[in-house]
């Protein structure tokens, strides 16, 4: 009787914790308004600080212990040109009268602002191209981003401000950085200028695509330079600037629409291994450089989802499902930010002793490329639809899933 009673209690207990969990679930318009607050949470004190001139001032440069040297006149372009690349997408759709609208049209109207400044001489928040190694990775984030959203971000610009940064992109020509990924960063500042008519290098953007070319490995995988690197550099960098550089040398009549089609299945077939490598509680494994990315890994599955190209057995409504659990899991505390909401050196926390040393706090905001799906409109089917259980949840839940091998493309 005994053990009959508690067997029932145990049943009990068990279909209320389900139904908790059932009355928990989000609507994909409470995601969106999570989402939307969370990306304007992280942007907002490098967008507004560099608009009213006080970045420099005011954003914190955090390192670790054995830090690269002269890291300060580098860690201001990399905030801006990582968190534009990450909000560009979200940028670009029109003005509305919602809470999320407003916030979209002050973020983009302050981005402006702070391009505006970022390159004037005289501005106290004036940001160096022209000497270091670095400028090359993060001049590429910001040609991402007019890239990604050009009537919102580059075309509104004054000549003046276009010009100046014309001119800061073509002065990086006098630096090569690593024989890795480093040479997709040139492409695509080369690729961008080329986009608007300017002058460009093509021996820069020709060789990163042989280079890249040459280093796929089979499978969605691209070898980081000669050797393989078990990390998070195929989303951070290679898959999207790759396809983006190709899809801009397409329309030149400079790439064919084979080498195209043949990157972005590659892009769409390393998306289902980060959808997949989201476990059932949201957690993601914290392997290879650069952890202190955060959510930035997830940059090609999120870029898959924006372009609405992903594979038919992945419902968009089971990768909001899946990044949002990522995200609550990271951005729900302040565990990533400092007291005035600058992000920290770590990957769920304050965790310095993680960071490579090439980082430091404007490294960070590579994080804000994990929102890109914000770029689609509220009434998209990713945000529309009912959550849909992700890979891994149908996994270890006993239910039915797709098999998984490799792809020879």
């Amino acid at each position: 009787m005994k053990v009959k009673f508690l067997s029932t209690l145990m049943l009990v207990c068990i279909a209320l914790a389900v139904a908790g969990q059932k009355t928990k679930e989000s609507t994909g318009a409470q995601d969106r308004v999570f989402w939307a607050k969370t990306l304007y949470r992280i942007s907002y004190p490098v967008i507004h600080n560099l608009a009213n001139g006080t970045l420099k001032k005011n954003m914190p440069i955090e390192t670790p212990e054995n830090h690269d040297s002269n890291r300060e006149k580098v860690t201001y372009l990399e905030a801006l040109g990582r968190t534009m690349a990450g909000v560009a997408p979200w940028l670009a759709l029109p003005d509305d009268d919602t809470e999320e609208g407003k916030m979209r049209k002050q973020l983009r109207t302050e981005l402006l602002k702070a391009l505006t400044n970022s390159v004037d001489p005289a501005n106290p928040d004036y940001i160096n191209y022209r000497v270091e190694y670095q400028p090359i990775v993060d001049a590429a984030y910001v040609a991402h981003a007019f890239l990604r959203a050009p009537k919102a971000l580059w075309e509104p610009l004054d000549e003046v401000t276009k010009k100046r940064f014309i001119t800061e992109f073509k002065s990086l020509r006098d630096r090569s950085g690593a024989y890795n990924n480093w040479l997709l960063f040139a492409g695509l500042t080369e690729g961008f200028l080329m986009s608007i008519g300017e002058q460009y290098d093509p021996a820069r953007i020709q060789f990163s695509l042989n280079k890249m070319k040459e280093w796929y490995v089979g499978d969605g995988w691209y070898s980081d330079g000669a050797k393989f690197s078990m990390d998070y550099y195929n989303s951070y960098v290679i898959h999207p600037m790759l396809v983006d550089l190709l899809g801009i040398m397409v329309k030149k009549g400079r790439a064919s629409q084979t080498d195209y089609d043949s990157a972005l299945k590659r892009m769409i077939r390393y998306a289902e291994y980060l959808e997949r490598v989201i476990a059932p509680d949201g957690t993601y494994p914290a392997y290879g450089r650069s952890i202190t990315y955060r959510t930035a890994a997830f940059q090609a599955l999120a870029q898959v989802a924006l372009m609405e190209k992903l594979p038919q057995w992945i419902q968009p409504t089971q990768v909001r499902a899946a990044l949002t659990k990522v995200m609550h899991n990271m951005y729900d505390g302040n565990q990533n930010f400092d007291k005035d909401g600058w992000l920290v050196l770590g990957f769920n926390g304050h965790q310095p002793m993680i960071a490579d040393t090439y980082t430091s706090t404007g490294s960070l905001y590579m994080a804000t490329l994990g929102f890109l799906t914000l770029g689609l409109p509220a009434d998209n089917v990713f945000w529309t639809g009912p959550p849909a259980p992700w890979t891994s949840v149908k996994a270890w839940g006993g239910t039915a899933l797709k098999k998984d091998y490799k792809v020879e493309y």
